[in-house]
């Protein structure tokens, strides 16, 4: 955890420094007039009301929903941090900013300079969609400083690695810790303190699934990202109804309680539900995605519903293997915080 703090101080710092160059850069470049494509910004670009289709909507949104994603790390590991009480949410409030700010600050920016045509470094030119950056790098940035662009992006990479291992391993101990899932994935390694067969478990499962997704297709991949977005909404949803279900009882000790454990959890969670029943009626569609289909059901509608029945099959598995957790006899509000002895 320690080391892993450090490096990401480091990569999460280079990427935010490249991208603040290379917003400025982006609009002082499109009010410069040099640049035929470039636009004015407009405050339409921020109104959702401005989007003509009610699927078109919930298309972005499911798709911008993929950027909060390894935003709630600093939750997942609250009980390993200093002043666990209140540096874990201060954290997460401070990184959903940090996250919209510079995904909205570079959208617009990219989006002044280079406008919407089809062609050349148009945001809207096919040959160019797959990797924006790469086209804008040099006539924004300049050939040196696009290099750092380039460095930022595998930065990214990175970070969203670590990101996605840390908890994902460390959901598994607790899971484990809890009887839900095995108890081996709970074995602490005895030299580096952190759950270890949990960490390789993650890492084989995500490597096999890359590789099998990139070898069957390369539509398979592009689907299996879109699908991706319909899985964020919901275990989000599910955590958001939990949170306000968990905290009922408190509602009532203040008009603070009530909004933050209360309403804003089950008003997310419901706004996130409509996306995420919305989009799955819009997965259906083969043309959602890559365009492939499954006997004429959309490949990204069978990829995000299959992945979650497979959820479902292995925890109706557990239920018969260590039923005591589905009892609720295991993890109660009486239950202490996890802590792994030595």
């Amino acid at each position: 955890m320690t080391a892993t703090k450090g490096v990401q101080y480091t990569l999460v710092g280079l990427q935010l420094a490249v991208l603040a160059v290379f917003i400025v850069l982006a609009v002082i470049k499109a009010q410069s007039g040099d640049f035929a494509g470039s636009l004015h910004f407009s405050w339409t670009w921020l109104d959702p009301f401005a989007v003509r289709s009610f699927s078109a909507f919930t298309a972005g949104l499911s798709l911008s929903i993929f950027m909060f994603w390894g935003w709630d790390t600093c939750l997942t590991v609250n009980e390993e941090t200093a002043g666990s009480a209140k540096t874990p949410g201060r954290a997460a409030l401070l990184a959903m900013l940090v996250l919209i700010g510079s995904y909205l600050l570079t959208a617009v920016a990219s989006q002044m300079f280079s406008g919407v045509g089809h062609k050349g470094i148009g945001l809207g030119n096919p040959d160019t969609a797959d990797n924006v950056f790469a086209a804008l790098a040099n006539p924004v940035m300049g050939t040196v400083l696009g290099v750092l662009l380039f460095v930022a992006v595998l930065a990214s990479a990175a970070a969203s690695l670590q990101t996605t291992f840390i908890p994902v391993a460390r959901t598994v101990l607790a899971m484990s810790t809890y009887e839900a899932l095995p108890a081996s994935f709970a074995k602490i390694h005895p030299r580096f303190r952190s759950p270890g067969k949990a960490t390789v478990a993650a890492g084989v499962a995500t490597g096999v699934f890359y590789a099998v997704m990139s070898f069957l297709s390369e539509n398979v991949l592009i689907d299996t990202i879109y699908a991706l977005g319909l899985m964020i909404c919901f275990y989000y949803s599910i955590t958001a109804f939990a949170c306000a279900w968990f905290f009922r009882r408190e509602l009532r000790n203040s008009a603070r309680d009530l909004l933050f454990k209360g309403v804003f959890p089950a008003l997310g969670g419901a706004l996130l539900a409509a996306v995420f029943f919305k989009t799955l009626i819009d997965m259906w569609n083969p043309a959602y995605g890559s365009g492939s289909s499954v006997f004429g059901v959309g490949s990204v509608f069978v990829i995000g519903v299959g992945l979650l029945l497979l959820g479902v099959v292995i925890m109706l598995v557990m239920q018969r293997r260590s039923p005591s957790f589905f009892r609720g006899q295991v993890l109660t509000r009486a239950t202490p915080a996890l802590v792994v002895e030595d």
